[in-house]
């Protein structure tokens, strides 16, 4: 068992639970592949937050892959759903975040509560052990104790943190980073910003304000858009992520708390309906459980049985 594969099947344990612990039960109890055996694997994919559309597609892959083979023993559905459900992700999991600039800006995004600057502090830390020399910016002007939150990470990290008072322009604290960035040479600086609600359009607003206000400094910045998500939050995240791609182009996204949900197929749904790579999954609450992600491991994880 590689390394990768035993942090997703850890950290996998309730969505495998749901998901592949479910579809051994029902694999178990029909003799053959039935139109009822596929139809209760079709509600099981639903209710783990596949979302309906993409369980629909899934499965007549499925059936018409069936079909075509003329098979019948319900051990196969297995090697068939997992191949399927690979090549669903696989063309928006090739993508990983690179450092390829300098600076390269990340503009992370993401409602309250999504963990996002705790990624933020875990993504310096994973870059930092790299040897990449990383700062911060406290674009979060809005939440109480957000500027404090990131600023305890950089005293952690020994990474420096671009930061305003409490309720200042966030624009101001990206001009500034920006700047700052460039003096130090600096490889990587990550963009917090405010947790704001997606149906606020004023905050939105903001958020294309800060996104100019970079690449006015750096031209061709931000590198990357970050979106975190909340896997807990389930079809609410697909919500989430339609409305702020809609605002600002999203260009990689980050499922935290993936270790505490029992429906971790929102991470299909998203990456087949966005067609937007996923780039890391929290699973786990330490600094190394923010794992880049890995399709093979995540399938192979989820239907371990």
């Amino acid at each position: 068992m590689s390394g990768i594969f035993k942090r997703f099947f850890g950290g996998l344990t309730r969505s495998r639970q749901a998901v592949g612990g479910r579809i051994a039960e029902a694999v178990a109890a029909h003799p053959v592949i039935d139109p009822d055996l596929l139809e209760r694997v079709e509600e099981i994919l639903i209710t783990a937050d596949l979302g309906t559309a993409t369980s629909l597609r899934l499965m007549r892959a499925i059936d018409d892959e069936i079909r075509y083979n003329k098979l019948t023993d319900p051990a196969r559905l297995w090697e068939i759903l997992k191949g399927q459900l690979l090549r669903a992700i696989q063309p928006a999991a090739n993508a990983a975040l690179r450092v390829d600039h300098k600076p390269t800006v990340v503009l992370v995004i993401g409602v309250n509560g999504a963990g996002k600057t705790t990624t933020i502090g875990k993504l310096a830390g994973r870059f930092g052990a790299q040897g990449r020399k990383v700062m911060l910016a406290a674009g979060d002007t809005f939440r109480a104790a957000a500027g404090e939150q990131l600023t305890l990470w950089g005293r952690r990290l020994g990474v420096e943190v671009v930061r305003h008072q409490d309720g200042a322009d966030a624009s101001a604290v990206a001009f500034d980073a920006c700047q700052a960035a460039l003096a130090r040479g600096v490889d990587l600086l990550l963009v917090d910003t405010a947790g704001r609600l997606h149906t606020n359009v004023n905050l939105m607003a903001e958020l294309e304000k800060v996104k100019r206000t970079i690449g006015k400094v750096i031209p061709g910045a931000p590198h990357e858009v970050m979106l975190v998500l909340d896997a807990n939050t389930g079809q609410n995240a697909l919500s989430q992520a339609r409305t702020f791609s809609a605002a600002i182009p999203v260009t990689g996204l980050v499922l935290t708390k993936m270790d505490s949900t029992a429906k971790g197929g929102i991470l299909v749904n998203l990456t087949t309906e966005l067609k937007v790579p996923v780039y890391f999954i929290g699973i786990g609450e330490g600094v190394d459980d923010l794992q880049p992600f890995d399709p093979e491991a995540y399938v192979a994880a989820l239907f371990q049985h």
